[in-house]
């Protein structure tokens, strides 16, 4: 099972083709199992055109497996405390909900797929964060 992030996602869509969105090929090429979480889901209908293509998204999004994050407050706290680790050792992750992300991929013990460069920073630092590769 693999975390997809939002960046991935939509340079995918959007016919974009990088490093990321090739894994991501690869993953749907192999029937790797994937999935995202409710922020990604959110991030991603935000970038909708349209009413008919909020529809379409949300539609394609809906069949794919959520992760949520588990731990209720505690989740949230873990959250921050990835942060204040980073900002302990010199980094700046720029998104709260990158962070959030994050703890959704540490919790459920799955690589994180972005094109984010705040998840290799937030890796150098928490060990626990996979990245795919």
């Amino acid at each position: 099972m693999i975390l997809v992030d939002t960046s991935v996602l939509i340079d995918y869509l959007k016919g974009t083709e990088n490093t990321a969105t090739n894994k991501f090929q690869e993953i749907l090429d192999l029937s790797i199992p994937f999935g995202i979480n409710s922020l990604i889901f959110q991030e991603v209908l935000q970038g909708a055109r349209n009413e008919a293509e909020f529809n379409k998204l949300k539609e394609y999004l809906e069949t794919l497996d959520f992760y949520e994050l588990t731990k209720g407050r505690v989740s949230y706290e873990a959250a921050a405390y990835i942060n204040f680790l980073c900002r302990r050792s010199g980094v700046t992750v720029r998104s709260t909900i990158d962070l959030l992300i994050a703890q959704t991929a540490i919790e459920h013990g799955v690589p994180l797929l972005h094109n984010d460069s705040d998840f290799e920073r937030i890796a150098g630092v928490v060990k626990e964060l996979l990245i795919y590769s």
